[in-house]
C-alpha cells in the first residue's frame, strides 16, 4: 500500500501542480492529501469530461495537470478526450479507479465497466499502466507517463484498485469561498426583436481583446469558425469538436495563466450541454475571466433546430453559482462594457442574445488544432 504523498510529491518534481476529478472511494487518501496541500491546486469538477477539459486548459498555458476519476464515469470524458486532448495534442495524465474489476466483489452498476475499463483506454488510443501500490514501483511509472507526454502531448492513464493508496484523513478543507453576486445589470430591459449577427459580436470582442493580454477560448461550430474568418490571430483558440468544453478549458487556462485575461466564447447549445460547469466557474474563477454566451436559440451549424434556451436565464444561472457579475441583453454595447469594465469583479459573465444565421461561404480553419495550440502556446509563453 502506496502512502499518498509518495506519489504527489515525485509528481509534483515532474511539474504536477493541479489537479481536477470527481472523488470516488477508491481515490479518497489522494484527494484528501492534495486538497490539504498548500503547494497544490485542487479543482472539483462537475463531471469527469469537465475535470479532462480543465486539465486540458492547464497544459495550454504551459502547466500540467492530473484528472482523476471513477471508471463509471469515464463515459463522460469520452468527448474531450478524443476531440480535445487527442487532436490539439494537450497531454493530461488520468488517474482512473478500477470499480467492479474481474474478480473483486462490488456493486452491480460497476459490473460493466469494470470488465471493459482497460479496452476502453485501448479503443481511445491511450495507453496505460496500473497505479502502483508500493514506493519503489512510483518512479518508474511517473518515468513512463512523463515521457509519453511530453513525447507524444496526449493523455496517459493509471488505472488504480481498490487499496492502493494508505488512508489519508481531509485536513484543512481548501473549499471555495462563497461570494455574493453583485449584478451589474439588476434590472435588464426584456429581449427586443431586433438582434445583432453573430459576426458584429465576434468583431466587437476581437476588438476588445488585444493579442498581448487576451486570450479568446471559441467553441465548437459556427463561433470558432466565424472568428478564425475575421481575423485569425495567434491568442486565439478554436474548438472543433468536445462541446460544451470550452468553458472548462477557459477556467483551466485563466487559474494557471493569471498573467492573461480569458474570454470564453460559448454559444446557448453548448452551454446547455455542460450547464454543471457554471457552477465550477462561478466558484473557481476569477477578475481574469470573462464568459460569454453568444445566444441564439439554434444549432445554427447543424440547420438551426431550436435549442430550449428561450426559456433559459443564463445570467441567472450564473448569478446562483457565484459569477462575481452578470450582465444580459441584445446590445453589442454590453460587450465593452463586460470587457472593459475593470470594476466589474469576477468572473463576469455576458448572456448577449444575437439572431441566428452566419456568414456568407463560410470557410473552415486551414489551421489544424495542433497548431493553433502550439501557437497559443508559444505566444503565451512561460507564466509570470
Amino acid at each position: 500500500m502506496l502512502q499518498a504523498n509518495t506519489f504527489v510529491e515525485q509528481a509534483r518534481h515532474r511539474g504536477f501542480a493541479w489537479y481536477a476529478g470527481v472523488p470516488c472511494s477508491f481515490l479518497t487518501p489522494f484527494i484528501n492529501f492534495v486538497i490539504g496541500d498548500p503547494r497544490l491546486h485542487y479543482v472539483s469538477a462537475a463531471n469527469e469530461g469537465d475535470a479532462v477539459a480543465f486539465a486540458a486548459g492547464v497544459a495550454l498555458g504551459g502547466g500540467r495537470a492530473i484528472a482523476m476519476m471513477q471508471n463509471s464515469g469515464l463515459g463522460n470524458a469520452v468527448s474531450p478526450l478524443t476531440s480535445l486532448n487527442h487532436v490539439f495534442r494537450l497531454p493530461v495524465l488520468l488517474i482512473c479507479t478500477h470499480r467492479g474489476a474481474p474478480g473483486v466483489s462490488d456493486e452491480p452498476q460497476h459490473a460493466l465497466m469494470g470488465e471493459i475499463t482497460q479496452q476502453m483506454f485501448e479503443v481511445l488510443r491511450i495507453p496505460w499502466q496500473i497505479f502502483p501500490s508500493v514506493p519503489e514501483a512510483v518512479p518508474a511509472v511517473l518515468d513512463a507517463a512523463d515521457d509519453y507526454l511530453r513525447r507524444e502531448g496526449r493523455p496517459f492513464a493509471l488505472i488504480m484498485h481498490k487499496g492502493s493508496v494508505a488512508p489519508h484523513a481531509l485536513g484543512t478543507h481548501k473549499a471555495p469561498v462563497p461570494r455574493r453576486q453583485q449584478s451589474a445589470e439588476p434590472c435588464p430591459a426584456p429581449f427586443v426583436a431586433w438582434r445583432a449577427s453573430r459576426d458584429e459580436a465576434l468583431r466587437r470582442i476581437q476588438a476588445a481583446t488585444p493579442d498581448q493580454s487576451h486570450v479568446v477560448v471559441a467553441t465548437t461550430g459556427y463561433t470558432g469558425r466565424e472568428l478564425y474568418a475575421l481575423a485569425d490571430r495567434p491568442n486565439q483558440i478554436y474548438l472543433v469538436g468536445s462541446m460544451g468544453c470550452a468553458s472548462s478549458l477557459g477556467l483551466g487556462l485563466a487559474l494557471s495563466r493569471r498573467d492573461r485575461h480569458i474570454v470564453v466564447l460559448d454559444g446557448d447549445g453548448a452551454a446547455l450541454m455542460r450547464l454543471g460547469n457554471f457552477a465550477t466557474l462561478g466558484s473557481y474563477g476569477g477578475d481574469n475571466l470573462t464568459h460569454i454566451v453568444l445566444d441564439n436559440e439554434v444549432h445554427d451549424s447543424t440547420g438551426a433546430q431550436a435549442t430550449v434556451s428561450a426559456n433559459v436565464d443564463f445570467a441567472a444561472i450564473a448569478a446562483a453559482c457565484g459569477y462575481g457579475s452578470v450582465l444580459r441583453g441584445d446590445s453589442l454595447d454590453l460587450i465593452d462594457r463586460v470587457l472593459g469594465d475593470t470594476a466589474l469583479p469576477g468572473p463576469r459573465l455576458l448572456h448577449l442574445k444575437i439572431r441566428p444565421g452566419t456568414l456568407a461561404d463560410l470557410p473552415r480553419p486551414k489551421v489544424t488544432p495542433e497548431f493553433v495550440a502550439r501557437r497559443l502556446t508559444e505566444h503565451l509563453g512561460p507564466a509570470r
